[in-house]
């Protein structure tokens, strides 16, 4: 890929564009607020943007797209920097194009169940303003305090609800998108049947920001549900648990979160967090299930199963949550095992994903893996639907290893992923740190069909370059 280098005439256009207080440079502003940047949330990774330029809508986009194509800059898109994949760092350096102003949700239509939002609106607030009209928004990320809703369309982003309600992509309509030439189009209607033409909405979803920049979105809503139960079960074998997924399934009932937590995963979280969470000494994983929705006494029937599913395993004794502070308690330690696994150790975390019954069988054989190659592993994830996030902790380790030894123990665990019938990521894409493994999933008929798509949207390859493939 061959890019040119910014102009200081360049510049004075951006400045044009969006206004100079929104044209950064390392010499305009300070220097942790701009190296800030060049990072998200994947291992310790910098690459540093020649410009960072906040825009205020598809418009002055549209403007940015079109210099850059015509002077071949390169550009890479930014939600709010918390992806786990490298997606959002600009490895060509360029342009930064941020889209942190453009935050709102334009409209709720409660008549037809949809809302028009803004890529740079933050999951939570989203679902908690339309939780205020009685509808529901599901996809719910563990770091959903802090991800914007345009970063989870990159890359169709799941969390503990997509067991029962699905990811990102299944609540996406209509997309209003910039391409990188700078032409302006919406990708389908806001209807929920759509026969007409290809599918473009779903193949931009997921695309992690290589075919164009998101500027609105139409997003279906669900009824919110009203009830919800929620327990704790502790195993004294990891495998149990594992299997004990699918059973629950087998027997009938659909959690609307389903959450693998091996021993020092959930131990970890609760100290970070400074949450007393009692765990005996034989106690190896535990799963967080919970069931939702509108009929209670419905729920306890579901509970009902759930515990007799239970029975046949070696499990102690089931905390039931049993008000919204304990809830809220359980589900803050589930969310926050990324968080406190960054906290006591340097680490890389592989975002696994088999059919959900082979979840044993691969937990086995990353334990097994990491025994041969001398790491250590903490595990969890959303055993629901088979993704398991598999974080390889740096420990003794020497930089050779870290750095270089590490990637035949990860090829075996994506090959070993590959063979269960799964692939080698469930939601955190594959941008820039998976990219070399990438072949283990995909041949290369399906590569060289994606290198002509990005061709077609993208003829000079300037939109988040070094990305995928």
């Amino acid at each position: 890929m061959n890019f040119n280098a910014l102009t200081p005439e360049l510049i004075v256009a951006f400045e044009a564009i969006v206004g100079p207080a929104h044209v950064l440079t390392a010499q305009r502003v300070e220097a942790d607020v701009y190296a800030d940047y060049g990072r998200d949330h994947t291992e310790d990774l910098h690459y540093a943007p020649d410009v960072v330029l906040r825009p205020a809508d598809a418009e002055e986009i549209s403007q940015i797209m079109r210099l850059c194509h015509e002077h071949r800059i390169p550009v890479t898109p930014r939600g709010a920097g918390t992806g786990l994949s490298g997606g959002a760092l600009p490895v060509h350096h360029g342009v930064l194009l941020s889209t942190e102003r453009l935050n709102r949700i334009l409209h709720i239509d409660e008549r037809n169940l949809q809302a028009t939002v803004e890529p740079g609106v933050v999951n939570e607030a989203f679902q908690n303003a339309v939780k205020e009209v009685g509808l529901f928004y599901p996809p719910d990320p563990a770091s959903k305090g802090s991800c914007s809703l345009g970063g989870n369309l990159a890359h169709s982003s799941g969390g503990p609800k997509a067991v029962k309600y699905g990811t990102t992509r299944d609540y996406v309509l209509n997309l209003q998108v910039v391409l990188p030439t700078g032409d302006v189009i919406w990708t389908a209607a806001n209807t929920l049947k759509n026969s007409t033409g290809y599918n473009l909405t779903q193949l931009l979803v997921g695309s992690e920001g290589t075919l164009g920049i998101i500027t609105k979105v139409v997003f279906r809503l669900l009824p919110y549900p009203q009830h919800n139960i929620l327990m704790l079960v502790p195993f004294r074998q990891e495998a149990q648990a594992a299997e004990a997924v699918s059973a629950v399934f087998r027997a009938g009932i659909i959690p609307s979160g389903m959450e693998f937590m091996e021993r020092e995963a959930i131990a970890w979280s609760s100290d970070y967090l400074n949450i007393p969470l009692t765990l005996p000494e034989d106690i190896k994983a535990h799963l967080l299930i919970e069931l939702d929705g509108q009929d209670l006494d419905q729920l306890y029937k579901e509970a009902e199963q759930v515990y007799g599913v239970l029975e046949h395993y070696d499990v102690d004794e089931i905390l039931l949550a049993d008000n919204a502070t304990q809830k809220d308690e359980l589900w803050k330690i589930r969310r926050n095992i990324g968080n406190s696994v960054r906290y006591n150790s340097v680490y890389k975390e592989e975002d696994t994903v088999v059919p959900r019954a082979e979840l044993p069988t691969l937990l086995k054989g990353v334990k097994e893996i990491g025994s041969r190659y001398g790491f250590k592993s903490v595990c969890y994830g959303h055993a629901g639907d088979g993704n398991l996030h598999v974080n390889i902790i740096r420990g003794d380790l020497d930089d050779d290893m870290w750095n270089v030894g590490l990637r035949q123990p990860i090829t075996e665990i994506f090959e070993l992923c590959v063979k269960l019938g799964g692939t080698i990521s469930g939601e955190h894409g594959i941008g820039l740190v998976q990219k070399g493994y990438i072949g283990i999933a995909l041949p290369e008929a399906n590569l060289a069909l994606m290198r002509g798509i990005k061709t077609v949207f993208d003829p000079h390859g300037i939109l988040n370059p070094g990305k995928i493939f």
